[in-house]
């Protein structure tokens, strides 16, 4: 398939914080671990993985997996963490992180649910446990949107990346949804990289279909295996 991307310089910084390289020598200590990388890595990565899983099926994954098998799971920390808690299986768990959901500050967020006690905190897992341990729900992207339409609560904080917000805003007009406060060390909970993606540049990337996103054919294929068998567990259990 053809893939465009309207600036090549929207990268990710959960991505960056797994270089392929470094994981490769990391992942030579456990020949025996099978390892599930969260979706948002780099294709290379993916050649080194097993299988994949995005945050709303990857606690079915871990759970298809035998519980003898030990396994290696990146490049989500806190991610993995959350599963490990959630399934109770004891994962070897490579340290990375996406910028955005590691700037919030617990202490402006306690503040903000005091000012607002009827508010329910919704957070995304990749979010630092001390935040998870507070929130009232905790789901993926599309889980924390199903979440406030279905819920009769009418306030919200949302510790995720705030441009999902607009959506909440659009499907429930009639409720608050308030964004997560974020440390001293950023003005935002924007993400930067996503941001670098404006409407002038989706205009010119469609109309010119470029720039195209090309990869070698060794990593296609090899890279797909892992998203293969994601979808091939995820279809035996209806997901």
């Amino acid at each position: 398939k053809k893939v465009l991307l309207p600036d090549l310089k929207a990268g990710c910084s959960l991505a960056d914080s797994c270089p392929p390289n470094l994981f490769r020598k990391f992942k030579e200590k456990y020949p025996d671990h099978l390892v599930v990388s969260y979706i948002n890595c780099t294709a290379e990565l993916k050649t080194l993985t097993d299988i994949c899983c995005t945050s709303t099926n990857a606690v079915h994954i871990i759970e298809s997996i035998p519980k003898d098998q030990p396994i290696i799971f990146a490049p989500d920390i806190n991610l993995g963490r959350y599963l490990v808690k959630k399934t109770g299986r004891d994962m070897v768990l490579w340290d990375g992180s996406c910028m955005v959901h590691e700037i919030f500050s617990a202490e402006k967020i306690a503040r903000l649910m005091m000012q607002h006690p009827d508010a329910l905190l919704i957070a995304h897992p990749e979010c630092e446990e001390h935040l998870l341990e507070k929130a009232h729900f905790i789901g993926s992207t599309t889980g924390l949107l199903k979440f406030t339409q279905r819920s009769e609560a009418k306030e919200f904080i949302v510790a995720t990346e705030s441009g999902i917000l607009h959506q909440m805003e659009k499907s429930s007009p009639d409720k608050v949804f308030i964004p997560a406060p974020p440390n001293n060390t950023c003005a935002c909970n924007e993400c930067p990289h996503m941001k670098r993606n404006t409407l002038e540049k989706l205009y010119l990337c469609m109309a010119h279909e470029l720039p195209e996103i090309t990869l070698p054919d060794w990593v296609i294929e090899q890279g797909r295996a892992s998203i293969d068998r994601m979808l091939q567990i995820s279809a035996e259990a209806g997901l």
